[in-house]
């Protein structure tokens, strides 16, 4: 009797675990296509608020909902929403001409330590030592390109920004490539689900940023920002599908 009792309650903790992680997740959309929604309409401080709110939801459902945490991907996510809360509560900060910034070094620097999180989840998932030996060629040729990308897309600012914030840009851009040229090498020598997902969510990262830039400083289209936000939720929804996975028994192996 006891017995059918105790599998009677685990069922029923199940169920409203599950009920609760389904409702989060209803409205983790509903807020995603506000956010958009928003954007498209050029209300950037209401969409900014909106998008401050779904990170920090996501944070929530990462730790209710996810049973192998990974620290360096919590801290990803807390550094991006600390980010995404001081640039809303800073939205309105009138600079006077001449005066030092500091709201937006800290705020990208948040941003640039929470992918930094990100490369060393990386660092810590794959042998590189290992992955050089066997990809050599992968590894040269991405360096270039990542080298090339870089400079290239980092010039697009060089007429609108200052030596110092030119050189956060500079640093900023090479962290996301960084990030993505790790994501490729841990998908091609892991080849599994969970790290096709953390991929496309770097991909999804890169375009993001590269298309945000633009928006900022070749032209100000709104459609740019909409897109951009659209990539933007697609590379969290990708993210945190990788999290709910582990890497498959083969590479377990292989590794252990």
């Amino acid at each position: 009797m006891n017995c059918i009792y105790c599998v009677t309650f685990g069922k029923d903790q199940s169920s409203k675990f599950m009920l609760k992680r389904n409702i989060l997740i209803a409205i983790l959309t509903v807020f995603s296509l506000g956010f958009i929604g928003l954007q498209l309409l050029q209300y950037e401080y209401y969409a900014m608020g909106v998008r401050t709110l779904m990170l920090i939801l996501l944070s929530f459902l990462y730790v209710v909902s996810v049973k192998n945490k990974r620290n360096f991907f919590f801290l990803f996510l807390l550094a991006y929403t600390l980010s995404d809360i001081f640039n809303f509560f800073t939205w309105d900060y009138n600079l006077k001409e001449g005066d030092f910034d500091v709201y937006y070094y800290l705020g990208n620097g948040l941003y640039i330590l929470s992918y930094l999180f990100l490369v060393a989840k990386l660092l810590q998932s794959i042998k590189i030592r290992e992955v050089a030996a066997k990809l050599p060629f992968h590894v040269l040729i991405l360096f270039i390109l990542d080298c090339f990308c870089v400079v290239i897309v980092t010039n697009t600012t060089k007429s609108e920004l200052g030596v110092y914030p030119y050189v956060l840009e500079f640093i900023y851009n090479a962290v996301i490539m960084l990030l993505l040229t790790l994501a490729l090498l841990n998908y091609i020598h892991k080849d599994d689900k969970k790290s096709m997902n953390f991929l496309i969510g770097s991909i999804c990262i890169v375009f993001s940023e590269v298309i945000q830039l633009a928006y900022f400083y070749i032209s100000e289209t709104n459609i740019l920002n909409v897109i951009s936000s659209v990539f933007l939720v697609l590379a969290f929804v990708f993210f945190y599908l990788q999290s709910r996975l582990v890497y498959s028994e083969r590479m377990q192996i292989a590794n252990s």
